[in-house]
């Protein structure tokens, strides 16, 4: 009789709890439509996984098929590749060679990484029950949320901190989607009316082809030469990006941005959420890990902001600072909320292309900073 009650007799309040996480999850996807495709996966393998005796996971000694998903797909890093190649596939770079200085704010807009690393470390140094960041493979991979971009996140603890894997995916998969939500008050705070406003050129300018085949194989060329350790992550960036510009490849162009990027964010998003058990992410270690990637998101927004209005001061066409903002890696998502606030402020300001310029800028520099990362890392450590 026991036995037929077993799966009551099991469950937990802590289990519970991370159940009505799933649910939350879920209802945002559903009703804020907050990047339905990786919270809603994300929110069900949670409540999967907190389920009394865990059957998804493993049974009877056997793995069960949410924990052989993991150590095929997670585990090996092959999911965060495959889901490069179809965003390398997504990625226009034309909006960046038409306005080369939204390079810049790729780059500024990775300053939350290195910042979220320094608060790590010190917390770790400082805070007993924080001992392991001060493990410095272990503040980078926390550091690394700062990215913005999730397979670089999952990349990179795989490699430093598989401990933390489950929060630091979650943490940089949550703050992406909620990037309609983190960007704009901290945008508002530091711009004023009149910036905001800022109308911006968009030059008509033609992009040679040879320019957009030539990119993505001299991009992996030096990256593979400066920082052999980027590879697997430039590399598949560049090499979707490659059968999108090449011409040739038209089926496997399509195939890449839509079956391939369905496929893998439907598994990637459900194996993320079946890392959310109670055990594991119930910890203060977890909420930590929660609050910097936060602290990560909006340092990233707030430094290509700054960077922006840096840059005003020496230019007679002003930058909209807004602009500044989209360097971070959610692409496209960050550029969307860009031109949104700009409408809302003048419906006849637009800076989508601009905007997209940046973003795609902070793609391409997530990637450049996540193997700077992984290269300098082991060597700092020793």
């Amino acid at each position: 009789m026991r036995e037929l009650f077993i799966g009551i007799t099991s469950f937990t309040w802590p289990a519970a709890f991370m159940i009505l996480v799933g649910m939350v999850l879920i209802a945002l996807a559903i009703k804020k439509e907050y990047e339905p495709m990786l919270l809603l996966p994300i929110g069900f393998g949670t409540i999967l996984v907190n389920l009394p005796l865990q059957a998804v996971w493993s049974y009877s000694g056997e793995p069960g098929f949410l924990q052989i998903l993991f150590n095929a797909g997670i585990a090996t890093e092959l999911f965060p590749v495959l889901i490069f190649i179809a965003v390398g596939a997504m990625c226009d770079f034309g909006p960046m060679f038409k306005n080369p200085v939204m390079m810049f704010f790729g780059a500024a807009a990775q300053f939350g990484i290195f910042a979220t690393v320094i608060v790590a470390v010190i917390l770790g140094q400082t805070v007993p029950f924080l001992s392991d960041f001060k493990d410095l493979k272990v503040a980078a991979a926390i550091g690394i949320i700062g990215a913005a971009d999730g397979p670089t996140s999952i990349f990179v603890a795989t490699r430093f901190a598989q401990k933390y894997l489950g929060p630091i995916s979650v943490a940089a998969y949550s703050y992406m989607a909620l990037v309609p939500l983190i960007q704009p008050p901290v945008i508002r705070l530091l711009t004023t009316k009149e910036e905001r406003v800022i109308k911006m050129i968009t030059r008509d300018t033609n992009i040679p082809r040879s320019l957009r085949i030539c990119f993505p194989i001299m991009v992996t060329l030096i990256s593979g030469l400066v920082a052999p350790m980027s590879v697997p992550l430039i590399g598949s960036l560049m090499f979707g990006n490659l059968i999108r510009e090449c011409g040739v490849l038209d089926r496997l162009s399509t195939a890449a941005q839509n079956e391939l990027a369905n496929i893998v964010t439907l598994l990637l998003g459900i194996t993320i959420g079946s890392s959310m058990t109670a055990a594991r992410f119930l910890t203060p270690q977890t909420l930590m890990i929660i609050l910097m990637g936060l602290g990560a998101f909006i340092f990233d927004t707030a430094g290509g902001v700054l960077f922006a209005k840096l840059f005003n001061l020496f230019l007679k066409e002003k930058i909209n600072p807004m602009v500044g903002a989209a360097g971070i890696s959610a692409f496209p998502m960050s550029a969307r909320v860009i031109q949104r606030m700009a409408t809302a402020e003048d419906p006849n300001t637009f800076v989508i292309m601009h905007a997209v310029g940046a973003n795609v800028s902070g793609q391409l520099g997530s990637v450049i900073a996540g193997g700077i990362v992984l290269a300098l890392v082991p060597l700092l450590v020793g």
